[in-house]
């Protein structure tokens, strides 16, 4: 399992989301938390089912709440693969078997009841697994594989409550077609212009 230390450094970002510098990130989400980078993945299984997952009670941020399978910041310098497989590592003990940006870029700004500020932009990438989840409980409490139509529905009829980087994400896929294996890749020139690095 890796274990990542609190120095762990996320790349800032300016408006026009070029890189403006570094912070650590245990000091960087409070509530004025500066625009970064950051990635959101979607795990799928060969059918096309989504792996839904609660985050830990331990988090800072929205403890407990139901989300995506993964999310992460990529380090200074970090290709996205390499970033998304790290993360894969820490929260679900596990590797997989094909990583596709299917959205280059998408900006996000979330505000927690007690005012702490999530303010992120980047990729979202879909994931196939050739290891089975194991996780870590620091970051993950429990996962649900469903359908992604049954995602959307529970979405369109109130039966769930995401993390509020989940419904944007979300929507955006919805976009992309009903069948999550047949959405196109991202162009690698989309990506933001930190990630448009040699792998």
């Amino acid at each position: 399992m890796v274990d990542e230390s609190d120095a762990e450094l996320i790349v800032l970002l300016d408006e026009d989301w070029n890189i403006a510098g570094t912070a650590p990130k245990v000091q960087a989400h409070h509530q004025d938390t500066p625009l970064h980078l950051a990635f959101t993945a979607y795990v799928f299984d060969e059918d096309g089912r989504f792996l839904l997952t609660r985050r830990s009670l331990a988090k800072r941020t929205w403890p407990g709440v139901w989300t995506n399978s993964f999310c992460g910041h990529p380090l200074p310098g970090e290709p996205l693969e390499r970033a998304v497989r790290r993360r894969l590592a820490a929260e679900l003990g596990c590797t997989a078997a094909r990583i596709d940006p299917v959205l280059a870029a998408v900006r996000y700004r979330a505000v927690m009841d007690n005012g702490i500020v999530e303010n992120e932009v980047g990729p979202v990438v879909r994931v196939l697994l050739d290891t089975p989840p194991v996780l870590n409980e620091q970051e993950v409490d429990s996962v649900r594989w469903l359908p992604w139509k049954e995602v959307l529905w529970e979405i369109d009829h109130e039966q769930t409550d995401l993390s509020p980087w989940s419904v944007v994400t979300i929507e955006r896929l919805r976009d992309l077609g009903p069948e999550p294996w047949a959405w196109p890749m991202a162009l690698p020139q989309e990506l933001p212009p930190a990630l448009r690095c040699p792998a």
